[in-house]
């Protein structure tokens, strides 16, 4: 059973996960036991009974969010001068990170297109 619709979804903390882990492996109860008991999904369970058997306390803690930093910077428009050098620095390395793997980008926006530079250069040399 998910969450109502609309809830938000919710976050445990390392402790609470502990709790639970420990009364599936300590005590020896089902996990629909404890499913029925928190409201916790036998699913979220099972993966936290897994994890602390691999990897121990450290399989219960979060995991560190990747993606771009800065791409909430974009559409903010109050920026510090320092969050908007680090917002240019970080365009200039993936740019930079581009044009090492052969890669020009063509049009802007939702006609952004990647051409790979030897199909740019026989393009341009055919017109």
């Amino acid at each position: 059973m998910g969450r109502p619709r609309g809830g938000k979804n919710r976050n445990y903390t390392v402790e609470e996960k502990l709790k639970i882990v420990r009364m599936r492996i300590e005590q020896h109860n089902s996990i629909n036991e404890i499913s029925r008991l928190t409201g916790i999904s036998e699913k979220n369970i099972s993966r936290w009974v897994n994890q602390y058997i691999l990897k121990g306390i450290d399989g219960l803690k979060p995991k560190k969010k990747t993606g771009n930093p800065f791409s909430a910077l974009h559409s903010s428009k109050k920026l510090t001068r320092e969050e908007r050098l680090e917002l240019e620095n970080l365009k200039l390395r993936i740019e930079n990170e581009r044009l090492k793997k052969g890669y020009l980008v063509k049009g802007g926006g939702v006609n952004k297109e990647y051409v790979t530079i030897s199909d740019a250069n026989t393009r341009s040399s055919r017109s």
